[in-house]
Parts: structure tokens; C-alpha cells; sequence
């Protein structure tokens, strides 16, 4: 393995943090990719992989994400990510969680952790106990707080809708055909949203119980996993992992607009080309996935409730407005319009 500093995803983060506590069975990453505007701030995942490696890949992407995300936000936070590296049986026991928890505290305030992929409300009360560090804790009296998933799926609704209407002319996603990706938390709180509005959706998920039980719910088509980018769509939303969209799985595309909620959508730089050149409108994933870290970055800050959340939330759409029309009136893609603003508001443009 080259060393870190080598690495294709290192952008000059000022932490890269490895953990070990072999008597729970932790090992873990926290990446911190820029303090420019605040702590850093971005959920912690816990999931298996085959390639160990690949952690620390994804830790550092996905705190690069976070600082523009949070940049592009308004928020006066930095960008960082947890990752823990769950074993084959996918157990995670109190012990870990702790023993994650004195990690996050060992670094000062300087990472803030919330919830991600394969962690829960639960866990972030749990890692309360062992570190102030933390946040999507339940609200209190309306204030912000809790599951980020519901404020994201707002976000990406709203997200959507803003691409319907820049594409399609359409102030609905009424009978508008909708491809979504992952209908877990985000991609399951879109689907209900979209479906009460009237859109035609197909729904895929790597489980496909979940899958066909939502679309059973909202009068959806369920479709294999493996099918559903290719689907033919006016909007593809993918809302599961990242790194989906690349030389391949851009040229077979079918639908006109990728509007999603899942982080690192574009596998590389240059797939953000691809896009445009296909006559694709994309939503940059951090600015349309806003609305989980607007929620607990709120919370964390202590500096609004519900309605202060719901009013910034709304905000997304008039963002990607703006990038599409810069990215329309420059030729560039839209992804490096966005990454440009973003480097810009942290101090690196």
C-alpha cells in the first residue's frame, strides 16, 4: 500500500486517526479533512469490508465530502468521518461502541460524530455517555436533533423537484418516471414523499424484501437490484453507497436528471465530464444531501430548532439552481462548479 499521503483521495486533510482496541475488537478511522470553519463534523459508518483498505479510502472521501458539504450549507463546521470496520458477522457490541466513543473524545472537539450507515439513534445516545463529541441525539421541546435520515430525504425531495423543474419545466414530480436507489432511510422516506405526489416509481434495494414490502406500501414497481440503473426514467436518484456512477454505468444510463442522496456518487473527478457530455443534469450529492448535517450541526451548535432546520432545508433547492446555471452558462460540469464554490468558502480555492 503506498503511503497515505500517496493515496489517489488524500486532499491535504490535516488528520488521518487510526484505532485499534483489540480486547472489544475495534478498529476504526477518523478522517479529518478541514477545521477551516469549525470542528469537524460528519457521521460515523460501520460497515464491513473485504479490503481493509478501502476504509480508509472511503474515510477520506467522505470527509472531503463533508467539508464542502458543510461549507455549502452555511454551517460554521469543518469536514471529518468516522469509519468503523465491522467484522463478516457484523456485530457491534456496547464494549466497541465505547471504546469508539474514548477515540472520538481523544481528539478534543476537533471531529464531531453523529449517525451513518449501520449506526443508530441508540448509538449516539450510548456514545453520549463516554463523549460530549457527539450529536443526533433525541430532540428535546421541537429542538433539532434525532435520526438525520428524515431531514435528508426532505432535502433530496426538495433536491429532486428543483431538477424536475430545471429539466422538465414541471412544478410536480406528478407522473414524472422515478428510478430510486436504496430505499432505506433516505431512499425510503424520498420514495413515500414522491409516491404521495404522484410520481411512477421503480424502487431497487440490495434487500429486496424492503424493496418489495415499499412497493406493495406506495403502489411503486419493485425491480432487481442489479436493474434499476438502467431503468427507463426521467430521474435516477441513487441513495445507497457511492462511487456508482463511472464510465460504464454513466453510459447506460436512461434517464436525464441524477438527483440522489447517497455521498460520492462520481467514482472519479472525470466521471463528472461524463455526465455533462451525456446531457445529464446532476444534483452535486453534498449540496442535495444537506439536510441530515443541517439537522444535528444545528443540534451540536445549539443555534435553532425544527423550524430554523425545515427553513435552511429549504434553502437546497435555489443552491443547485445556481450551480446548474453556472455550470450551463460555463460548459462546466456541475459537480466542479460545485467543488469550486466549496474550496473557495474553506480557504482552498
Amino acid at each position: 500500500m503506498p503511503a497515505l499521503w500517496d493515496l489517489p483521495d488524500f486532499d491535504d486533510h490535516e488528520g488521518v486517526h487510526i484505532f485499534r482496541d483489540p480486547a472489544c475488537g475495534l478498529t476504526a478511522v477518523i478522517a479529518v479533512h478541514s477545521t477551516a470553519l469549525g470542528p469537524s463534523a460528519g457521521g460515523v459508518r460501520f460497515w464491513h469490508y473485504a479490503d481493509k483498505s478501502a476504509a480508509i479510502t472511503d474515510a477520506l472521501r467522505l470527509s472531503r465530502g463533508m467539508s464542502y458539504k458543510n461549507a455549502m450549507a452555511g454551517l460554521p463546521m469543518g469536514g471529518g468521518k468516522g469509519v468503523i470496520l465491522a467484522g463478516e458477522d457484523r456485530v457491534k457490541t456496547p464494549e466497541l461502541i465505547a471504546a469508539f466513543g474514548r477515540a472520538v473524545d481523544s481528539l478534543g472537539g476537533r471531529y464531531v460524530t453523529a449517525q451513518d450507515v449501520g449506526m443508530s439513534e441508540a448509538d449516539m445516545i450510548a456514545l453520549s455517555q463516554v463523549t460530549r463529541y457527539v450529536s443526533g441525539l433525541p430532540p428535546k421541546n421541537g429542538g433539532a436533533g434525532g435520526d438525520p435520515g428524515p431531514s435528508t430525504a426532505q432535502g433530496v425531495f426538495l433536491g429532486v423537484k428543483a431538477a424536475i423543474r430545471h429539466r422538465l419545466g414541471a412544478d410536480s414530480a406528478k407522473d414524472v418516471r422515478i428510478a430510486i436507489q436504496g430505499v432505506g432511510s433516505v431512499g425510503g422516506g424520498l420514495a413515500r414523499r414522491l409516491a404521495a405526489e404522484g410520481a411512477r416509481l421503480t424502487i431497487a434495494d440490495v434487500n429486496a424484501d424492503r424493496a418489495n414490502t415499499l412497493a406493495k406500501e406506495i403502489g411503486a414497481t419493485a425491480v432487481h437490484a442489479d436493474e434499476i440503473m438502467t431503468v427507463d426514467a426521467d430521474v435516477f436518484s441513487p441513495n445507497a453507497l457511492g462511487a456508482i456512477l463511472n464510465k460504464e454505468s454513466i453510459g447506460k444510463l436512461k434517464a436525464g436528471i441524477v438527483a440522489g442522496g447517497a455521498n460520492n456518487q462520481l467514482a472519479t473527478r472525470a466521471d463528472g465530464n461524463r455526465v455533462l457530455e451525456r446531457g445529464i443534469l446532476y444534483a452535486p450529492d453534498y449540496v442535495i444531501n444537506a439536510g441530515g448535517i443541517i439537522n444535528v450541526a444545528l443540534e451540536y451548535l445549539g443555534q435553532g430548532d425544527r423550524s430554523e432546520v425545515n427553513n435552511r432545508i429549504e434553502q437546497i433547492p435555489a443552491r443547485l439552481t445556481g450551480i446548474w446555471q453556472e455550470s450551463e452558462r460555463t460548459g462546466i460540469p456541475a459537480s466542479d462548479v460545485a467543488d469550486a464554490m466549496a474550496k473557495k468558502l474553506i480557504g482552498r480555492g
